[in-house]
């Protein structure tokens, strides 16, 4: 069995990487960075360490890469005979791998088993992006009898992978816990052989609770953090004030969950809880710069935090606590990151109304519209 799987960065080697290791794959790595594809293509192994309650270090092996911009040949055939492709290079990076999974799929035997393709991103059903992106590539759209011969599944994917330590070289530290939830319907009862992942029936509530309590508690303890100084997200969550504030955002979106997926309130409580003990892990050294990184991103409008809040705001349930957690979001101004100078810029440039609306997609009209107009005014009384 082989995988190909784009990104060879830390998430890739210490989460999807590992479990197909793990699983009995042949892995190959498919990155554009040529530092990090010679490093791997020089070693014969690397470590990953799960630190937390249940450490454990794992030795990957078996595994080749190549660089995706140089040897996109090279990389188009190894697709073309694979059982698995996955990526974690970040959801605006698919469109950029889809034209070689889509050439890698005209030249694939027709009497080979479907190619499983799977999105390991941070977005919600980032595989159906990945497989229109795809269909445009290829002659015939969604007509294209190549499109037929793979498997596209949207998958939801947990593990907290920090900042590494100066040194590390390719091995990676990683949190204990992990998920990685797979939509079984595509497989029609035949899934692929990834013991670690589990399939289910319906993947919107796993990737929205995902989505909506682990990367929304993760960034509101980040920017709370930042605006607090800390040094780590564990320094950030010791601290009463920022500890009440993402307690707070997570019991908006606990009920937002509760109430559009059904999910009992005692699990999800539990849930919640358990994700406030992985934040707090002083094990992981991530900064609230890193964890920040990208904010119009996570203020856009099907993101972390304007997502649950528009459908909580639509349910005429509470969201103050989201709406600040925006506000802190908007007075991120890390200088590691571009989107910060980006954010600060359109805050000086555009009214309150057209940053709702352009940056956070909330038009007026919409019950969340007035009170976000508001949260954003508020924020220039801080830059």
């Amino acid at each position: 069995m082989k995988a190909v799987h784009f990104g060879a960065g830390n998430i890739g080697r210490g989460f999807v990487g590992l479990i197909l290791h793990d699983a009995g794959y042949e892995l190959v790595f498919a990155d554009v960075n040529a530092e990090l594809i010679d490093a791997l293509a020089a070693s014969t192994s690397y470590d990953v360490h799960a630190v937390g309650e249940n450490s454990s270090t794992r030795t990957v092996t078996d595994y080749r890469a190549l660089n995706s911009a140089s040897d996109e040949a090279g990389v188009i055939a190894e697709i073309a005979s694979a059982d698995i492709v996955t990526t974690a290079v970040g959801p605006n990076i698919l469109k950029f791998v889809a034209p070689v999974i889509a050439k890698a799929l005209e030249q694939r035997d027709a009497g080979l088993p479907p190619l499983t393709v799977m999105a390991c991103e941070n977005a919600i059903n980032a595989t159906d992006v990945l497989r229109g992106e795809v269909a445009t590539r290829l002659e015939g759209g969604e007509a294209a009898s190549a499109l037929s011969r793979a498997v596209f599944a949207n998958t939801a994917v947990d593990r907290i992978v920090p900042n590494q330590e100066p040194g590390a070289g390719l091995d990676v530290t990683v949190e204990d816990f992990f998920e990685w939830a797979i939509e079984a319907g595509p497989f029609g009862g035949n899934p692929p052989v990834i013991p670690d992942a589990h399939f289910v029936p319906d993947l919107a509530p796993y990737i929205e609770r995902k989505l909506f309590t682990v990367n929304t508690g993760h960034a509101t303890t980040a920017y709370y953090g930042y605006i607090e100084g800390a040094t780590t997200l564990a320094d950030a969550l010791s601290i009463p004030e920022v500890f009440l504030e993402v307690k707070a955002v997570l019991a908006e979106t606990k009920a937002l969950l509760v109430a559009k997926h059904e999910f009992d309130p005692a699990v999800q409580e539990a849930y919640l809880e358990k994700n406030l003990v992985r934040f707090a892990n002083p094990y992981l050294t991530d900064t609230p710069e890193r964890v920040g990184r990208q904010p119009l991103r996570k203020i856009s409008r099907h993101e972390r935090f304007i997502g649950p809040a528009a459908e909580l705001a639509e349910r005429g349930l509470p969201t103050a606590a989201l709406l600040r957690a925006v506000g802190a979001a908007l007075r991120f101004d890390a200088t590691s990151d571009p989107q910060s100078a980006e954010l600060a810029e359109l805050l000086g440039r555009l009214s309150p109304e057209e940053f709702a609306q352009q940056v956070s997609g909330i038009e007026p009209g919409h019950p969340l519209f007035a009170d976000l107009v508001g949260t954003i005014r508020s924020v220039d009384a801080f830059r």
